[in-house]
Parts: C-alpha cells; structure tokens; sequence
C-alpha cells in the first residue's frame, strides 16, 4: 500500500503534489484540533495556564508603553528659567532675548520682570500686604526658555542651559530635570525587566506544551507502534502532535490579550483620575489589533517549538516491539 501510495504521489505533477501538501497539512491541522475538542476540560486549563503566563510579560510591556508616553509628553514640557544678573536697562534684556530667539535650540522665549515675578509671589505666598514693607524688591526678573523637541531631552536641556549661561545678562540658569531623569531609568529599568520575564515565562510556556504533548505520546503509544509497524513516516506521526501545540499557542495568545485588555479597561478610569490631578489628560493603551496577531504568530511558534522539542525527543524512544 505504502508502494503504491508513493506511485501514485510520484505521477502527480507538480501542482498536484503542491495541491495534496496543503490538504495532508489541513487535515492534520483539523484532526489535532478535534482531538482537543474531545478533551476540553484538559485542553482549556492547558490554554489557560498559556493564556496567565504569556499575559505577564504583556502586562509589563503595556506598562512600559504606557510610561514611555507619558515621559515623552512631559519632556515636551521641559523649560529652562535664566535669571537676569543685577539691574539691567530694558534694553540690555531685550537684547538678551532677541539673541536668544536666534538660538536654532530654542523653539520660544518668556520673560518675567522683577514686577510680575513680585505680583506672582504675593500671590502664592499668601503675605499679602506685608510684600508692600520691603524697601526693594528682592526678585530678579528671569527669562523663561522652551527648547524645542529635540533639546527637551534631560542631556540636550543640559547642553542648552550650558550654552544660555555664558550669555553676560544670565547670573545663572535653573533646570529641575532631575525627576524626568529618575522617571527614564525607572522606564529603563522596566524594559529590562520585561526582557527578563519575559525569556523565563517564554521557556515556561515552551516547557508546558512539551510536557502536554509528551503526555498526549504516551496515551497514543500504542497507535504510533502500529503506525510505525506499517511504514509510517516520522514526519506523519509527529504532523497531528505539531499542529496540537500550535492551537494550544493560538488559543493561549488569544486568551492573553483579552486578559490584558480587562485589565487596562478596569484600571484606566483610577489611573486617568491620578494623572488627572497632575494636569494631564492621558488613558492607558491597551493592546492594539496589530498586537494580537503578533501575540498569537509568537505564542503559535511557542507552540510549536514546544511540541517539536518533545516530539523528537519521545517519537525516537517508542519501538514497535
């Protein structure tokens, strides 16, 4: 039977040898999927147990994402504040501020006189009238510089307020980006920690499909002596175990985007009420439908990486006897 089989596959032309691949391929594929209809109780815990193990490191990288953006719009946001040295003309500061307006690094330019600066301070102090005691007024006026977006950055804010210092008006700058600094190593440090965690919940999946599809061998021993016995070849016995770890991946990756999404869905309204209270009018973003094809193309070769490992490894050990 085998030798006829082959003769008949041998005078098939090529198209139908092409044709008759993707057919065997789809029966295999249908034929392991019915087997885990048959088992769904075990089947569903194993996909499960995929689905919580590969939505950890999703977790952690929809936390990153999510940090990334809210870093990039505070770094918009960076602002450098020069404060005049001594009394200066009017003239002197408007000088000082058409050059710095020339400045390719600065994308606008504020300035604060020592009478605004005052009025300001009366205000957030909560002095009041006893301002009005002073015999001078104390406060300098002070010009406020927005860097554009690529010297918004902690290093090329820095660069920049080292620039703006050696102008003769400035006594010297302020730059309060050590917070955003933290903030970017607190990112950083997370990156890294998806990397991480990510490689030991990788190798656990792959671990949990092989020992699923070394349980599923030796329930089956039996039919693959006889498959052997009759001239079977490896790459047929070992098609259905393959296509049984590819669903488990498929279904395992599904099952993590849902769960992430849940999870950025009950915990956006807290989190937009915090950031609220910042000033900021930003929501978490879930995992996106790009994403999930990604998530399942991944856990789909987990998959089947995780059943080839065992496949090879248990197929060679069984005998007919």
């Amino acid at each position: 039977m085998a030798t006829s089989a082959s003769l008949t596959r041998s005078k098939l032309p090529i198209s139908g040898r092409i044709v008759m691949f993707f057919i065997r391929h789809l029966q295999h594929a249908m034929a392991s999927l019915g087997e885990l209809w048959r088992s769904p109780v075990s089947s569903i815990m194993t996909m499960a147990v995929l689905g919580v193990s590969l939505s950890l490191p999703a977790a952690l990288q929809v936390m990153v994402k999510n940090a990334e953006t809210i870093t990039q719009s505070w770094d918009s946001a960076a602002q450098i504040s020069l404060f005049i040295d001594g009394p200066r003309s009017d003239k002197s500061i408007q000088s000082l501020i058409a050059r710095i307006k020339v400045y390719p690094e600065i994308d606008d330019v504020r300035f604060i006189s020592k009478e605004q600066a005052l009025d300001e301070f009366r205000k957030l102090s909560g002095f009041g009238d006893a301002i009005d005691y002073l015999d001078e007024n104390p406060l300098p006026a002070v010009v406020t510089v927005f860097p554009t977006e690529r010297y918004s950055t902690p290093q090329g804010a820095r660069e920049l307020l080292a620039k703006l210092e050696h102008e003769p008006e400035v006594s010297f700058g302020r730059l309060d980006i050590e917070w955003l600094e933290r903030l970017q190593a607190l990112v950083h440090v997370l990156e890294r920690t998806v990397i991480a965690i990510g490689a030991l919940l990788v190798l656990a999946v792959v671990l949990i499909i092989g020992n699923t599809i070394r349980l599923a061998i030796m329930n089956r021993r039996s039919e693959i002596e006889v498959m052997k016995l009759v001239g079977a070849t490896e790459a047929f016995i070992q098609r259905p175990f393959l296509y049984t770890g590819i669903w488990y991946g498929v279904v395992g990756g599904m099952l993590a985007w849902l769960i992430i999404n849940i999870l950025v869905w009950y915990l956006d309204g807290a989190l937009t009420h915090l950031l609220g209270l910042y000033g900021s009018n930003l929501h978490l973003k879930g995992l996106s439908f790009a994403e999930l094809l990604d998530m399942v193309l991944i856990a789909s070769f987990l998959g089947w990486l995780g059943s080839f490992i065992s496949v090879r490894h248990h197929l060679r050990a069984i005998e007919p006897s």
